[in-house]
């Protein structure tokens, strides 16, 4: 496609949004891949090319340990993470922002600071596309689900709708949460790069609880601003509700399958040794648990 095509074709597209969403909120006008959808939506789909090609391509080749890679890539998530959660809550704090309902136009420089941290949030979620490619190029398929393909490509796509039309306010909470627990789970990763430290990483099993406590809150406090309103956009507040829920049934039964299979490893240990060790729960040093933990699928 011609440039000149494809600058039709982008401005038709930005039109028609425009005419289905409305007026987009000119704070972010000019910001980096705000401005129009096409390379946001070019970018997701670039990503499941390669999450349905990736395995195809490595399966008649070794694996790639990438341990350094994957300390840097983690950790440095981590410090992103933790930057976008503190930026947020200490933000909302000074900016008495109203935890129950808070709209987009009332709160000035906080709401600014918060634009700001926001895009980095969108951002992060297309730097996040490369837990996947970690997964295809260690060749740990099994971790490729399709909770983590829904939950990776739809985040990138809402959260560039969220920059252009809601990108403060009542945005904040959900995104903040998120952080936190970003902050938790790449941590965990990271360190777990280092098999020396992965005895030591004890919050792994809490991981997932915090994930569906995030989605129950969240969603908590989208009802309140339902129940009452500030002139925070509905429609948004209703749509955030609707894919909570997807996430909040998804991660459920992801966390209840994992469930069952630790389970089911606990029975087969405690029939294999037949002792009172493997009851007690630990059979040669090493308790069920731990002995199924580095195999267990992410629920990101």
């Amino acid at each position: 496609m011609k440039r000149s095509e494809m600058e039709t074709f982008n401005y038709k597209l930005n039109m028609y949004i425009d005419s289905w969403m409305g007026p987009r909120d000119e704070r972010v006008q000019g910001w980096l891949l705000l401005d129009n959808y096409p390379p946001t939506f070019a970018l997701t789909v670039m990503y499941l090319l390669i999450v349905w090609l990736g395995p195809k391509y490595m399966r008649h080749r070794q694996p790639v340990s990438c341990r350094g890679l994957l300390l840097v890539y983690n950790l440095g998530l981590t410090i992103l993470s933790f930057y976008m959660f503190y930026e947020m809550v200490s933000a909302v704090w000074h900016g008495d922002y109203n935890f129950y309902c808070q709209d987009t136009h009332s709160a000035g420089e906080t709401d600014t600071k918060i634009i700001h941290v926001l895009w980095w949030y969108y951002f992060s979620k297309l730097i996040e596309f490369m837990d996947t490619f970690f997964f295809i190029l260690r060749k740990n398929n099994h971790q490729i689900t399709f909770l983590h393909i829904y939950h990776h490509a739809s985040m990138l796509n809402i959260w560039w709708f969220v920059m252009n039309w809601v990108p403060c306010g009542h945005s904040y909470f959900g995104a903040s949460l998120n952080s936190f627990i970003h902050v938790l789970m790449y941590s965990y990763y990271g360190l777990s790069a280092v098999p020396a430290l992965r005895p030591y990483l004890w919050w792994k099993k809490y991981i997932t609880q915090g994930q569906l406590i995030q989605f129950f809150l969240t969603m908590s406090q989208t009802i309140c601003a339902v129940m009452w309103p500030c002139g925070f956009p509905r429609g948004w507040l209703y749509f955030q509700i609707f894919y909570v829920v997807t996430l909040i049934a998804l991660f459920s039964n992801f966390y209840i399958q994992t469930y069952k299979k630790h389970l089911v490893s606990q029975k087969k240990e405690c029939h294999q040794n037949g002792s009172v060790a493997s009851l007690n729960g630990h059979v040669n040093g090493v308790t069920p648990t731990e002995t199924i933990t580095h195999r267990k699928v992410r629920g990101d």
